[in-house]
């Protein structure tokens, strides 16, 4: 999954430090390893969880279902560094995404907006 917001600079603006001291992992990454991770706010290991989705961890592996990269105004270092993935936004052409469903590739335009929309 590509996460295309050219104008985000920050993960999060309240809890971008503590972000960036646990990371984005699978939930099982941070029950499996409690001990060390319980001290931390647990609105903000959700919100790890919550972007990386299912996956598993085991003998010290971690393996998300997905991989989650961004391409948005973070670089690539700060990506790496919060175990996510990097792409250029520059690299990016929208038109070349749309309509390729077939394909399994689905362009959701203005994902974050309709995310939480109400009816």
């Amino acid at each position: 999954m590509i996460i295309y917001a050219p104008h985000i600079h920050d993960f999060s603006i309240v809890h971008g430090p503590v972000i960036r001291q646990i990371g984005y992992h699978v939930r099982d990454y941070f029950v499996n390893q409690w001990e060390r991770f319980s001290q931390y706010p647990w609105g903000v290991l959700a919100h790890s969880t919550h972007l990386r989705g299912i996956g598993e961890y085991k003998d010290g592996v971690e393996t998300p279902r997905v991989q989650v990269t961004l391409a948005t105004g973070i670089s690539e270092e700060e990506c790496r560094a919060v175990n996510l993935g990097y792409r250029s936004p520059e690299t990016i052409h929208l038109e070349e995404w749309a309509n390729r469903e077939a394909e399994g590739i689905l362009l959701v335009p203005h994902a974050g907006e309709i995310l939480y929309r109400l009816k």
